[in-house]
């Protein structure tokens, strides 16, 4: 059963289309059932509006639904499509809800910058003492460093994604696209995906630094293994093979980006669909 539905919701939707009345004057757009909510009749060159349906939970209750009837007495076909244009904005936004949510959002991204800042400080801080100090400077500290650095650049690229992404033009489409049942009922303009480049390599490299984190701690666990049994081995040798491992990630990265540029070429894969195929990379790969 869909989201937002439940039992009496679905009872009303099946029997909905019977109650249509088909008495209707002629040249006047005639009324018509769009699977959602029974359209009264409209009159041309009009726009016709119907309060958002109850029986659809997560609905606005408080908004309305629209179409138009055009001069000739027939609804207006939208443009992007063979269907007729209805718009469901109103009902897909529910202020209450979504301020609370906002607010919650809001607190959660002051909360989380605060801590990658006070992360990426002190890891500076450590960073530049290991480096001071020259008897510091062993296979070991290196390779702590690294670990540091990728770190701080997870911290970098989220401070950078959460700028980009937010600031990306006509991102307030993502909750129509996310909406599945009412993709199709709201006509959206074409976009430009071209304006979505930037965004789409500062999510990819995100992801990246997020892998590097977890390659550069086996990195560590690696040096302390074979500090116990390859002990005969020079420390040297094999900084630049773990070095490899730590920030070699980027083969991977090639191939889901060709896969990605191909498959999802549309906004700025942040969206349900793009979270998905993340999680398929990382399952596959790591």
């Amino acid at each position: 059963m869909p989201d937002g539905y439940n039992p009496v919701s679905m009872h009303k939707i099946e029997n909905m289309p019977h109650r249509c009345s088909d008495d209707t004057m002629i040249g006047v757009c005639v009324p018509e059932w769009d699977g959602l909510i029974c359209w009264p009749q409209g009159f041309p060159g009009t726009l016709t509006k119907t309060p958002c349906p109850r029986y659809i939970y997560d609905f606005n209750h408080a908004e309305h639904a629209y179409r138009r009837c055009d001069s000739n007495g027939s609804w207006v076909l939208a443009e992007s499509s063979n269907k007729t244009w209805v718009n469901y904005t109103e009902c897909i936004k529910s202020p209450e809800p979504n301020k609370k949510r906002q607010v919650f959002f809001e607190r959660l991204h002051i909360m989380y910058t605060v801590g990658y800042a006070v992360s990426f400080s002190s890891l500076l801080v450590a960073i530049f003492i290991i480096g001071y100090f020259r008897r510091l400077h062993c296979t070991r500290n290196y390779i702590h460093m690294h670990l540091f650095v990728s770190f701080m650049l997870r911290a970098v690229s989220i401070f950078v994604k959460d700028h980009v992404v937010h600031t990306s033009a006509r991102l307030q489409e993502f909750d129509a696209v996310l909406m599945n049942n009412f993709t199709n009922a709201v006509d959206v303009a074409p976009v430009d995906t071209s304006q979505y480049m930037g965004c789409k390599v500062t999510v990819l490299l995100f992801i990246y630094f997020l892998a590097t984190n977890y390659y550069w701690i086996l990195v560590e666990g690696l040096y302390l293994h074979s500090l116990i049994f390859m002990a005969f081995l020079s420390d040297s040798k094999y900084l630049w093979g773990f070095t490899l491992i730590g920030w070699g990630e980027y083969v991977m990265v090639v191939i889901f980006l060709e896969k990605a540029i191909y498959k999802y070429s549309r906004f700025c894969w942040v969206s349900w669909e793009m979270k998905c195929c993340c999680c398929s990379y990382y399952y596959n790969f790591h």
